[in-house]
């Protein structure tokens, strides 16, 4: 397989190359240079202190989690110990048979509280400490969640739903299982190392000094596999989000690839995908794996080591110890590499964790969408000549705009009157996608924008809604720059019906009533009417009950356009915008639909743009666009009466644009 070709995959799918021998790059998201990159946490200091801070909250129950750890590891501990007098008291010459079986049902006993103090000790760390990790990756679910919200349109352009998902799925998780167990297990290891070295120093330092010289042994062992499977979990991160991306991708296009007999080539794609994340996945466990039978082996050694020279130890009583001493320190000797283990095998998911995290925290650093606009959309009423601000929908808006300067408060009334002046616009600043705009759009006017594709039709329509910022010129709304305009308030203005219909899982009312979420089911109805869906809802199996899924694909694309022309409609929304809104529709269905939002917007500004010209010929301007400017405008008589580009685009034999 190509490694290029790889290499194109996973950076088109927001993933990166897993090869350990070369270092993540900045990220390459599908559009843009600007895809989050994945690796090893530049700062792990700091991902851990965020990481704190969603558990700090729960203090009370941390210090409960630490007070079991220590309960628990102090029992192990002294269960383990007790062997010690359990066996030089047996081994006693002259003690009567009953008496050693008495003493030892005693022991038993003992061992058995002490034992059980150890098991209800773990159970309530780890009950205590999955509810503080649940309520931690809830916290960090939200927060994620809430700053997508927040984010500018521009960051999705650069970011692939796939990426998107994985830090919802595979990173979350990946830090649950951190707080769930790794960092408990890590914990409750290093008590456990403590203090089993304490009581085999305090049995006999010379076996001690003996178990202690093989550590080394297991650190660098330890160290340099953990090493290589720290790289190839990190790339196994970023080859799964590319994985996930180009399935979302292929699965949502799958008409696409049936039409085009793509199949084959879609499942040598992913089968490179696939393999890659097999690649990296395998050398990650493989690695992982291999540190356990290592460690334990080492860990045979050391053990026979000392079984040995403690055997000496005891026959010639060198440092007083005694057979249940030297039994009670062969146990220790045995367990102290389970803790050893334990951290070792936990250093990977915590480093995944981390990693994970850390992508996590990049888009919770993203800069959320500017808004510095201070002007406010209200409902007004019209009392003798003069605007006010009115508690109730009165059929009328107002720009509340408060001038900071003589501290005093306007009401500028909505007549979406849109000027655009010498705007200049380019979504990379080094190339400009529109030159120069000048256009005039008056209260009520419906405004027409045709063009070939690419020409920057909806580019303009994007500016009105400030989905993007433009670098030079003015925009005004009703005379108000709409820089001062909050954005939401600029929006809740504008009724935009996108050429891309979105529909949710939820019932046809409920995807109309997405535009007014207070709209009464009356109010709905009569939406739909207006848009000339009701006829084809009423004929769905449940009606406005009919519960779609999967963005509509049991309906189809005309009436999937319907619907999202009725939601539209039932935001009654000053001004409209139709994004090749009829595209989808039949010319008949069409002028009715057509018909309903010419009296949807009665008096109000409407923002068209159209392929099919035939759909533009009542506007009130229309503007021609070719590479980024217009060229040509005017009313459809005047502008076939001058015989320039929209003439001939009208005349054509399709009397379509390309």
């Amino acid at each position: 397989m190509p490694a290029r070709s790889l290499e194109n995959l996973t950076a088109r799918y927001g993933g990166h190359r897993s090869d350990p021998q070369k270092k993540a790059g900045p990220g390459h998201g599908p559009r843009g240079p600007h895809s989050m990159a994945t690796g090893k946490p530049q700062n792990a200091g700091a991902v851990v202190r965020r990481i704190l801070s969603y558990i700090g909250m729960f203090k009370k129950r941390l210090i409960a989690v630490f007070g079991c750890m220590l309960v628990s590891t102090a029992a192990s501990i002294a269960g383990s110990y007790l062997l010690r007098p359990i066996i030089n008291h047996i081994a006693e010459a002259g003690i009567p048979v009953g008496e050693r079986i008495a003493y030892l049902m005693m022991m038993i006993g003992v061992m058995g509280g002490v034992y059980l103090a150890a098991v209800a000790g773990t159970y309530l760390q780890n009950r205590l400490m999955i509810g503080v990790s649940q309520n931690a990756i809830a916290r960090i679910r939200e927060d994620l969640f809430t700053k997508l919200q927040t984010l500018p349109i521009r960051f999705f352009d650069n970011e692939s739903n796939g990426e998107i998902m994985s830090r919802f799925t595979n990173d979350v998780d990946n830090i649950g299982t951190m707080l769930d167990s790794s960092i408990t297990s890590m914990i409750s290891g290093a008590f456990t190392l403590v203090g089993t070295l304490g009581i085999m120093i305090y049995t006999n330092i010379w076996l001690t000094l003996i178990t202690v010289a093989f550590l080394p042994v297991f650190a660098f062992g330890g160290s340099a596999l953990m090493k290589r499977s720290r790289k190839y979990y990190i790339g196994q991160q970023a080859a799964l989000g590319a994985v996930n991306g180009y399935i979302e991708e292929n699965v949502a296009g799958q008409k696409v690839v049936k039409v085009f007999c793509h199949e084959e080539e879609s499942l040598e794609k992913f089968n490179q995908l696939n393999d890659e994340l097999y690649d990296s996945a395998n050398n990650a466990n493989k690695y992982g794996n291999i540190l356990g039978p290592v460690n334990a082996q080492l860990g045979n050694v050391s053990y026979v080591v000392c079984a040995i020279a403690g055997g000496i130890f005891a026959t010639y009583g060198v440092g007083g110890l005694t057979l249940g001493a030297l039994a009670s320190f062969l146990t220790f000797n045995k367990s102290i590499n389970m803790p050893i283990n334990q951290v070792s095998q936990q250093l990977n998911s915590v480093v995944m964790a981390l990693a994970g995290a850390d992508r996590i925290f990049r888009i919770l650093d993203e800069k959320p969408e500017r808004d510095e606009g201070y002007v406010t959309l209200v409902n007004a009423e019209i009392e003798n000549g003069e605007v006010r601000e009115a508690q109730k929908h009165t059929g009328h808006w107002a720009w509340k705009h408060y001038h900071k300067a003589d501290n005093t408060t306007t009401y500028q009334l909505l007549e979406g009157d849109v000027v655009f002046n010498g705007v200049d616009f380019g979504y990379d600043e080094k190339k400009m996608v529109l030159h120069d705009i000048k256009l005039f759009a008056k209260p009520g006017q419906k405004i027409a924008f045709v063009g070939s594709t690419g020409a920057g039709k909806t580019t303009i329509t994007n500016l009105i809604n400030r989905f993007y910022d433009i670098q030079d010129g003015k925009i005004r709304y009703d005379g108000i720059n709409i820089n001062k305009i909050k954005k939401a308030d600029l929006r809740r203005s504008l009724g935009i019906v996108l050429q891309d219909t979105q529909l949710f899982t939820n019932t046809v009312m409920e995807n109309i009533r997405y535009g007014k979420l207070d709209a009464t089911d009356e109010e709905v109805i009569a939406a739909a009417k207006l848009a000339n869906a009701d006829g084809f809802i009423r004929r769905l199996p449940d009606g406005y009950q009919t519960k779609l899924t999967n963005n509509g694909a049991n309906l189809s694309q005309g009436q999937r356009q319907l619907l999202s022309i009725a939601r539209a409609a039932v935001a009654d929304p000053p001004v409209l915008i139709l994004d090749e809104a009829t595209s989808s529709i039949d010319t008949r269905t069409e002028k009715l639909v057509q018909d309903g939002m010419d009296k949807l917007m009665h008096g109000r500004t409407t923002f068209v743009i159209a392929h099919r010209l035939s759909t533009v010929r009542n506007s009130d301007c229309i503007m021609v666009l070719e590479n980024g400017c217009i060229i040509e405008r005017g009313t459809h008589d005047q502008l076939i009466e001058e015989k320039g580009k929209y003439y001939q685009l009208y005349t054509g034999n399709t009397g379509e644009l390309a």
